[in-house]
């Protein structure tokens, strides 16, 4: 194959999916806006968001194109093939009925987190968080249950290669401290995130770790910082969490 247009060809591919990263964040963007964003002409936008509309990935809506739902077949089929959502997700949304908050699941990927179940009980706040989400590790206690328990080089590279951004004036940016923070965690078998990726909000996790001490995902429940104080966020709900965990962590074993 020639090399050219094999090098073209993965650049077509990958302004593609950048243009449906960008629609995502944007919530919508005309043919203009688009062409302003990557610097290409009004005609080249036209033609990657004309083929994405015929095959159904996005949606035509006056002079804007939005995501289309075909990219929720895709989404809904990666997250039925991770095994982990199958054996997990029955006790995640047990997990927000008892608390009466928020519960997740997480996964990593590529040293990023995804969302993978979550589950609302009669008390959950609405957050910007939606299953499928990519989201930091280092800011929030599923990501820190999940790097606690990974091998301190591949932290290394995912901090290398995704940064410690600040999201609030609670996020760690540091690699020590984050590191010094793995200690605890290990330690006490969960993971908290005061108000570290969005304010007001706090959250208590636990890693699903298999019977190969490799780490498979974090459950977490979630709150107001307003209920999850004092021997509710430190005591009450670790436990709960941690047998959860434990249950779902027999389950991959013996599934």
């Amino acid at each position: 194959m020639d090399t050219k247009q094999s090098t073209n060809y993965v650049k077509t591919a990958r302004t593609t999916l950048r243009i449906l990263d960008a629609l995502k964040h944007k919530r919508g963007s005309t043919v203009t806006e688009l062409a302003e964003t990557f610097d290409l002409s009004k005609s080249s936008i036209h033609n990657y968001l004309t083929t994405l509309e015929h095959d159904g990935y996005v949606v035509k809506e006056g002079n804007a194109y939005r995501i289309g739902l075909k990219l929720l077949d895709l989404g809904g089929h990666a997250q039925h093939g991770q095994p982990l959502y199958d054996v997990a997700r029955n006790e995640v949304a047990s997990l927000a009925e008892e608390s009466g908050e928020l519960a997740n699941l997480l996964v990593e990927e590529n040293g990023k987190g995804f969302y993978l179940y979550r589950a609302h009980g009669n008390n959950a706040v609405q957050t910007d968080s939606y299953v499928g989400q990519e989201v930091y590790l280092h800011n929030t206690a599923l990501g820190n249950a999940i790097l606690a328990h990974l091998p301190p080089e591949r932290v290394d590279r995912i901090i290398e290669t995704h940064g410690m951004p600040e999201t609030t004036e609670n996020t760690i940016t540091d690699r020590e401290t984050l590191f010094e923070a793995f200690e605890t965690i290990r330690e006490n078998g969960y993971a908290l995130d005061d108000e570290a990726r969005v304010k007001g909000l706090r959250c208590v996790a636990v890693p699903i770790v298999n019977n190969h001490d490799e780490v498979e995902g974090a459950i977490s429940v979630s709150g107001p910082s307003s209920r999850l104080q004092g021997e509710r966020f430190r005591e009450e709900l670790p436990t709960m969490l941690l047998e959860v965990a434990n249950v779902i962590e027999l389950n991959i074993t013996y599934n």
